[in-house]
């Protein structure tokens, strides 16, 4: 039997109407307000011919409007295909021809990006959508739970990046995965400056309805203006990745958020000690997660009276959650045996759009198997050795090098590459390459600009290395412990 529920936000509204919902640039938007907009919205998408079951794509930073058309496509029963404004044209092409997008609605100040990308997609920016005539509107009264809602696209650790399908049920129980953890206060209102084109982000929007709590919106993140409104709109939630937190400790100085701040959500791997140390200082609750887009935000979470005890832990498993380690065989491991992390629950993905080979692969008996490294402790506490392997985990930004490496690899003059993540005190991480050359005439220059062209402006390397050879094993397999060896040894000066 298919399990269904009532429209989200419409319920909302309804439930309650003038409860605060929306704050941005100073502007208040109630639920009833915000429904009203996302209704009228979605009353522009017949006007693009945008069928229910049928997928759009957004390019929007945080902005109200932002809001608005993804509660309007959520509403209309469209799949929207998230798309990360930080990405090339390039990158952004491949995604839209990937995710068979009928349209692309994109906010004006990314005509420049939008004019190069290479696709047929018809193309309606927020100018030209404001011009649209309004037509009935068709919003679903229910949501199937098992339907997709949302594509985000994650990379992976070689070739393209994939389509991750988001069902209503799966950010549903993201949502009460949550709730049962953290605990729901009437006055709690959520801050959010991580981008909603992440799942870190556009969660927080599917808690507000849910929940019925208001988010206050920022465009970016800025540690001045952070602070300065969780004083004014008397925060209680935050989303911060570990750069973000230092930066606001940084700006506090000696000083202290207010008592009703109740809780810093981290993602992005673990916070160093002297970081967890300088927040119980100033009584700052840091909550560490695990998650993925693949799980629809937060899988695992570690609460604060545990943040210094079980230094490195992302915690246990949410209450629908369930985490396994297994061995190659896809046996479970002993406590304190190393293994893939495997993962089940309500809030996990139905699979990769298009992979029908890699979803079956990835997903056994609904258990995903996320490829990263670790092990359970005889308490129970998860610990992550490798994210992914060789993820490089970048100011909250995933990076994988193979990635790179093509772009790299593309080159002429590139007979090989090699790509890594050196430690960095600001971003936590940023990849650094190691090349051996074809033709001598190869310059850093050439190849980051090459890079540039190719690739968005994170995911660059910061450092190129010109070496004689990669270290390979027998298979051909590039050793990147290796490259961490010599990283290392160059830095302390000992050549490699």
């Amino acid at each position: 039997m298919t399990e269904t529920m009532p429209n989200w936000l419409k319920k909302r509204a309804e439930l309650s109407p003038d409860r605060e919902a929306l704050i941005f640039e100073g502007k208040t938007y109630t639920f009833k307000q915000v429904f009203e907009k996302a209704k009228a919205y979605a009353g522009k998408l017949d006007a693009l011919d945008l069928q229910t079951g049928e997928t759009a794509a957004v390019l929007f930073s945080n902005q109200a409007e932002s809001v608005f058309i993804l509660y309007a496509l959520q509403m209309a029963g469209i799949r929207a295909v998230i798309l990360n404004n930080r990405l090339t044209p390039e990158e952004l092409s491949w995604q839209l021809d990937d995710s068979e997008a009928k349209v692309l609605v994109y906010e004006h100040r990314f005509d420049d990006k939008v004019s190069e990308i290479n696709s047929d997609i018809r193309k309606i920016s927020s100018d030209e959508w404001s011009q649209l005539q309004e037509k009935t509107v068709s919003i679903l009264e229910e949501y199937d739970m098992n339907s997709v809602t949302t594509l985000m696209y994650t990379s992976g650790t070689t070739g393209n990046p994939k389509g991750v399908m988001q069902t209503y049920g799966n950010h549903w129980w993201s949502a009460n995965a949550s709730a049962l953890n953290l605990g729901l206060h009437g006055h709690d209102k959520w801050l959010c400056t991580v981008p909603i084109f992440h799942i870190s982000g556009y969660s927080i929007l599917m808690r507000s309805q849910i929940y019925g709590m208001p988010v206050v919106l920022h465009s970016f993140f800025n540690e001045k203006k952070v602070i300065k409104d969780i004083e004014r709109y008397n925060i209680t939630i935050m989303s911060v990745v570990s750069t973000m937190l230092r930066q606001i400790l940084e700006e506090l100085g000696t000083g202290r958020l207010p008592e009703s701040f109740r809780c810093m959500l981290l993602g992005g791997g673990p916070a160093p000690l002297p970081l967890l140390e300088s927040c119980l200082e100033k009584e700052i609750p840091v909550f560490q997660t695990y998650g993925m887009t693949e799980t629809s935000s937060q899988f695992a979470t570690l609460s604060p009276e545990y943040s210094i005890e079980r230094l490195g832990s992302a915690g246990k498993a949410l209450f629908p959650n369930q985490i396994r380690i297994v061995d190659g065989d896809g046996q479970e491991v002993p406590s304190g045996a190393e293994g893939e992390i495997v993962v089940k629950g309500p809030n996990v993905t139905i699979g990769y759009l298009n992979r029908p080979d890699e979803t079956a692969d990835k997903i056994r008996e609904r258990w995903l198997h996320t490829g990263d490294i670790g092990y359970i402790d005889g308490d129970g506490f998860l610990y992550v050795l490798d994210r992914r392997s060789d993820l490089i985990i970048s100011g909250g930004e995933n990076i994988y090098p193979a990635e790179i490496e093509g772009i790299l690899l593309s080159h002429p003059g590139v007979a090989d590459a090699g790509v890594i993540g050196a430690q960095d005190e600001k971003w936590g991480q940023v990849p650094v390459a190691f090349i051996v050359k074809s033709d001598p005439g190869v310059s850093e220059d050439v190849l980051l600009a090459l890079c540039e062209a190719k690739l968005a402006k994170y995911k660059l390397p910061k450092r190129i290395y010109f070496v004689d050879n990669l270290p390979r094993n027998a298979a051909k397999k590039l050793l990147r412990r290796k490259l961490r060896e010599w990283l290392e040894a160059e830095g302390n000066g000992s050549g490699y």
